[in-house]
């Protein structure tokens, strides 16, 4: 009886320090990118598509590894910083 419980007893042990050494996930990075122009959102399409196809062919992809903030100035230079 006593060798089933050192037996029992050795495999709680190995098991208990298995399972301790599990470590979580952590989330992925994701990378930011600021995107300022000094026109408007509308005249800017082609050049900002332009960006995204170049940054997925390098392996970025918008709202999964990296995350790109767009702001336009309009023509208005006070509006930059």
């Amino acid at each position: 009886m006593s060798r089933r419980i050192l037996v029992l007893f050795c495999l709680l042990i190995t098991v208990l320090l298995i399972t301790g050494s599990v470590h979580a996930q952590q989330p992925k990075k994701v990378s930011r990118i600021g995107y300022l122009s000094n026109t408007d959102p509308a005249g800017e399409s082609t050049r900002s598509e332009a960006i995204r196809v170049a940054l997925r062919d390098l392996g970025y992809v918008e709202g999964q590894n990296i995350a790109i903030e767009y702001r336009y100035t309009e023509g208005k230079r006070d509006r930059a910083p």
